[in-house]
């Protein structure tokens, strides 16, 4: 079933998916919300086409075609999940956690870490791509 691409996608309770992401950047009220925000601002410029869920009781989704990327918040790292990241270039080296495994790779961004905005926006564009290449429409 193709979701409509209103970016007003809802979680099981009924409640709009951005509507929940933004209650958890606020709730998180520090450095882990701020670099939450704005990855999603970067990941809705690389992809103004891009869908927000609310998935596995609290998860931040982006899909395009399939899912991009998941964005989980811990005590001490934002760690990004890209679903097929093990299919991608990577020559900025952004990938530096969940190296070992055949399918996803994360980026883990630890408190005070500058993200390379140019390289990450390729990242999702190449992954958006991928996707879309698979037919998951």
């Amino acid at each position: 079933m193709q979701k409509a691409r209103s970016g007003l996608e809802t979680a099981d309770e009924g409640i709009p998916a951005a509507l929940l992401i933004d209650a958890r950047i606020e709730e998180l009220a520090d450095w882990r919300g701020a670099t939450l925000s704005h990855v999603r601002a970067l990941i809705r410029q690389a992809d103004p086409d891009v869908i927000e869920e609310w998935k596995w009781r609290g998860v931040p989704v982006w899909s395009d075609a399939g899912i991009i990327c998941t964005g989980e918040t811990y005590k001490t790292a934002v760690k990004l999940t890209f679903a097929k990241g093990a299919s991608l270039d990577d020559p900025s080296g952004l990938f530096n956690a969940s190296l070992e495994g055949n399918t996803r790779r994360a980026i883990d961004i630890h408190e005070g870490d500058e993200i390379d905005e140019a390289a990450f926006k390729a990242l999702i564009r190449s992954a958006v791509a991928l996707n879309r290449s698979r037919g998951k429409r």
